[in-house]
C-alpha cells in the first residue's frame, strides 16, 4: 500500500484490498521450494508503483494455478485485471520490443500504462523476484531460469530503460551460470540461518534481500566481508525489528 499510495497518492485502495483477500484465500497452504508462503511472491511481484488494476494482477498473477474457479477474478475484481493476468500468461518476452515503453512516465500519478507496459512490468517483477530465490529450486531447473533470465529478459528491462533491474537480473544469473566457489553456497546458507533470529514475518525479506545482495559481489573476499558484516549486525537489528515503535528501549 505504501509503494502505490507513493506513485498513485489518490488511487482507490480497496480494489488492492479485495485482490490481496482473494490471492490469500486462493494459495492458503501453499509454499515456495523456501518453504515460505506464496502469498510472500505475490506481495514482491506487486510492489512494482502501477496502478490499482495493474496491481491487482500481479497479486493474483498465479492464481490460474489454484483452485480459483474460472471467471470468479473477473467477477470480483474486474474484467480487466482478468484479461491482464492472461496476458502475463501468454506473453512470449522475446516477441516484446521494449524501445517503445517509458515506465518513468508510466508511473506517474493519474498516467494509466500501456497494455505491453502492465505486462512486461508484472513479468519482470515475476522474474526478478524467483531469481533472487532461485537458490531453492532444484540445480537443473535454476540453469534454464538463469540462462533465458541472462539472455532474454535482463537485456529486455534494459531495453526498457529499468537498469537497476536489468543489472540485478544480470547479476543473479550470472551467479548461478558461473559459480565462483563452493564458498558462495556456504556464504548462502550462513545468511540464512542468521535469519532465524529475525522475527518470523521479516525472515523471508531479509534472506532475499541478503541473497541478492551477495550474489551481486564479484569476489570471494567480497562476499566474505557481507557476511561477516551481517553476521555482527543481526543481533541489533533483530532487537530493532521486533521493537519498531519503542523509544524508551534500545538494543
Amino acid at each position: 500500500m505504501a509503494v502505490v499510495r507513493t506513485h498513485h497518492p489518490d488511487a482507490d485502495i480497496s480494489l488492492i484490498r479485495h485482490a490481496h483477500d482473494e490471492a490469500a484465500l486462493w494459495h492458503e497452504g501453499q509454499t515456495r521450494h523456501s518453504g515460505d508462503p506464496f502469498l510472500t511472491h505475490c506481495l514482491a511481484v506487486a510492489a512494482i508503483g502501477m496502478p490499482p488494476t495493474v496491481i491487482c494482477a500481479a497479486l493474483l498473477h498465479d492464481v490460474d494455478d489454484t483452485p480459483c474457479p474460472p471467471g470468479r477474478v473477473a467477477e470480483h475484481i474486474g474484467q480487466e485485471t482478468a484479461d491482464l493476468i492472461s496476458a502475463v500468461r501468454t506473453a512470449k518476452l522475446s516477441a516484446i520490443v521494449p524501445s517503445a515503453f517509458n515506465f518513468d512516465i508510466a508511473r506517474r500519478p493519474g498516467i494509466k500504462p500501456t497494455w505491453e507496459e502492465a505486462v512486461l512490468a508484472i513479468r519482470l517483477a515475476d522474474r526478478l523476484h524467483n531469481m533472487r530465490t532461485i537458490a531453492f529450486v532444484a540445480l537443473a531447473r535454476r540453469y534454464l531460469v538463469a540462462r533465458e533470465t541472462l539472455d532474454i529478459i535482463a537485456p529486455l528491462a534494459r531495453g526498457a530503460g529499468l537498469t537497476d533491474v536489468s543489472r540485478e537480473l544480470h547479476d543473479l544469473s550470472s551467479a548461478v551460470l558461473r559459480p565462483t566457489s563452493t564458498a558462495f553456497a556456504v556464504t548462502t546458507r550462513t545468511l540464512s540461518i542468521l535469519t532465524l533470529l529475525l522475527p518470523t514475518p521479516m525472515r523471508a525479506r531479509w534472506r532475499e534481500e541478503w541473497h541478492a545482495e551477495l550474489a551481486a559481489l564479484p569476489t570471494r573476499c567480497t562476499r566474505t566481508r557481507f557476511t561477516f558484516r551481517v553476521l555482527l549486525s543481526t543481533p541489533r537489528l533483530s532487537c530493532t525489528l521486533r521493537r519498531p515503535t519503542s523509544r524508551e528501549h534500545r538494543c
